[in-house]
């Protein structure tokens, strides 16, 4: 089974509810998605709570998606979760929201750290996990 946590902001929920269903596909069948759909500010007092079962999120995942959109990179939440996989030795793999057309500022870590970014496509999804190595 591969266990996948995606990051992403709350504006794409919807988009993310949709590739969920990937898991449900016959030619996904060893997938799983976890994720945590966080509406509060990263230095709210509810945040420590949020950070350990995210944290424990992406301890128990093989690779971290983050879903990319035209404002994500303004997201500390999305921010701390790949800079969290990052020190974990996580790999993570960027893939645009579908319909995002147009150039993006991706968030800093996976600047940083020159991770692949992606079209929408997720009949590629499978491969684009399959092939995400351990960024530093």
């Amino acid at each position: 089974m591969r266990r996948v946590s995606i990051s992403f902001v709350i504006e794409d929920e919807g988009a993310v509810k949709g590739l969920r269903l990937l898991a449900k596909n016959p030619g996904y069948t060893d997938l799983e998605f976890y994720d945590e759909s966080v509406r509060v500010p990263i230095d709210s007092v509810q945040a420590p709570y949020i950070k350990s079962r995210i944290i424990d999120k992406i301890r128990r995942c093989g690779v971290v998606l983050c879903i990319i959109s035209r404002e994500i990179y303004r997201s500390s939440w999305v921010n701390w979760e790949l800079e969290t996989a990052i020190e974990m030795g996580k790999p993570i793999v960027a893939m645009a929201i579908k319909g995002l057309t147009e150039s993006v500022t991706l968030p800093h870590p996976i600047r940083d750290a020159s991770v692949p970014f992606y079209v929408w496509n997720p009949g590629s999804l499978n491969s684009y996990l399959a092939s995400a190595s351990v960024v530093r």
